[in-house]
């Protein structure tokens, strides 16, 4: 079977290679992986922003068909259609080293590979009618968005809710906000990209490259300021969302785009307007399968920028960098 490795880092050192097809162990399951998709996560992984063991197999996403179960397996069989979870560890309860010592594509293998054996606590099922493409979008950025807005800000009808991009984790949080009848705000440095915002239901758009203080206009336009900011750029965007916070709002800080490793906070407003940060991670399989749950009686399906093959990882990623795309993009084989 085929699987693409990273080797010292850089997206001219991803190599394919083939391995032998592993056997499941009791408590496992042997998954034919069909599709992953793209995060930032993986891409700091491919080009070395975050340094890994010379021949990992990379990619948190997958989705696929379970082929064999291992003694011991219960609740899976062949032919079932899974998808994996970002913290393979983590099944319910709060956040701990442990539960999230396991991370795919980091400290073990990821899913750019056709063939692999997981725990069988390590899956989930994946939605109703969704292709593998389509579920493959799931697990970190969907989850992700869903922890911040419904677990971690309990979003309620009627709230007022900001994105930040265009990415894949920021349609997710759109479209979870709009299913929960919220009002969304967003933020886009393209004007294509602002009128597809609108399209989908966004009640404004800030172009924040031409308004460099965009957080004091989602203010004012959302007239008094949003109740959640999904800050996915860290020390870049955090004044600006705090900014355009309401009082007694709620920031879930998810990413780092841009330079955003570092940065200043203006803390009078943070405490003036009693504000909660929470940052995080993800979630649990409690809250993948809670996800799933929703998305069955919607019918919500992501939006997929681009699809591409599995030899052609490494232009996926450079497509990512481009910041061309607009929701997910996917590798399907």
């Amino acid at each position: 079977m085929r699987a693409i490795t990273v080797n010292q880092g850089g997206l001219e050192n991803l190599q394919i290679v083939e391995k032998t097809a592993p056997t499941p162990k009791a408590g496992e399951l042997l998954v034919q992986w069909h599709a992953t998709s793209l995060n930032f996560h993986d891409y700091l992984v491919a080009t070395g922003g975050i340094p890994v063991a010379d021949g990992r197999i990379p990619m948190s996403d997958g989705a696929g068909e379970v082929i064999a179960v291992g003694k011991d397996v219960f609740d899976w069989k062949v032919g079932d259609k899974v998808m994996s979870m970002f913290f393979p560890g983590w099944t319910e309860g709060k956040p701990s080293g442990p539960k999230m010592a396991a991370l795919p594509g980091e400290t073990i293998d990821g899913f750019m590979l056709e063939q692999s054996c997981v725990a069988a606590s390590g899956v989930t099922a994946i939605p109703e009618g969704y292709t593998y493409a389509e579920a493959a979008t799931l697990p970190c950025a969907a989850v992700t968005a869903w922890r911040a807005l419904l677990v971690e800000g309990k979003l309620q009808a009627g709230d007022k809710v900001l994105i930040e991009g265009t990415g894949g984790m920021s349609i997710f949080a759109l479209q979870l906000a709009k299913m929960a009848g919220a009002c969304i705000y967003a933020t886009t440095s393209s004007p294509a990209k602002a009128d597809r915002l609108k399209e989908m239901g966004v009640e404004a758009v800030v172009n924040y490259k031409e308004d460099p203080k965009w957080g004091k206009s989602i203010s004012r336009i959302s007239k008094g300021g949003v109740d959640h900011v999904l800050d996915v750029g860290g020390g870049s965007t955090m004044r600006q969302s705090i900014e355009a916070a309401t009082i007694g709002g709620h920031i879930a800080s998810i990413g780092i785009l841009g330079n955003g490793r570092k940065g200043e906070i203006t803390f009078p407003k943070l405490f003036f307007k009693h504000l909660r940060m929470t940052g995080l991670a993800v979630g649990s399989r409690e809250m993948q399968e809670k996800m799933v749950d929703a998305i069955n009686i919607s019918g919500m399906k992501p939006i997929i920028d681009r699809s591409f093959a599995f030899e052609e990882l490494a232009d996926a990623f450079r497509y990512q960098a481009s910041g061309q795309h607009f929701g997910k993009i996917v590798l399907e084989w």
